[in-house]
């Protein structure tokens, strides 16, 4: 299945993913509706938003924010509720470390929230483990915060 990156048309469906993925689980947030009025302001600053794509049509998406050059933050990620299980998670979360890991990145990390066991326990398969818990400053929805560490070297 295609993955694409940094594909500006995608940009709504971006949108409307994630907005969907919030409202199922949680409440959009400020900083969700600032995100929203300008999705491509995450590759203009350095980050990636990536895409899976069947037939045409995004069904998943994910993005990476540029936080250093040596840090993301994997964000965003949402799958169309109709092809939840099929292992777009999966898919999303390899391309998105992929993609981490050719810009150079030492370390990737996210916001989550423990309420969401099957999200967390995906994480965990890609090598995430639980770097602060606690209610997070900015998102109302984040309880957990989790890393990888991609390379020691810096």
């Amino acid at each position: 299945m295609p993955i694409e990156f940094d594909n500006e048309y995608h940009c709504k469906d971006f949108v409307r993913l994630n907005e969907q993925w919030i409202t199922e689980h949680f409440s959009i947030e400020e900083a969700d509706r600032k995100l929203a009025a300008d999705p491509f302001q995450i590759v203009h600053q350095g980050g990636h938003i990536i895409s899976l794509v069947e037939d045409g049509r995004v069904v998943g998406v994910c993005a990476l924010f540029k936080e250093s050059p040596q840090c993301y933050q994997l964000a965003r990620m949402a799958v169309e509720p109709s092809e939840r299980g099929k292992g777009y998670g999966n898919m999303l979360i390899a391309a998105a470390l992929a993609r981490a890991r050719e810009c150079g990145a030492s370390r990737v990390y996210l916001h989550s929230n423990t309420v969401l066991a099957p999200a967390i326990a995906l994480y965990r398969k890609h090598g995430f483990n639980t770097f602060t818990e606690g209610q997070h400053p900015v998102y109302a929805r984040s309880n957990i915060v989790m890393e990888l560490i991609l390379r020691n070297d810096v």
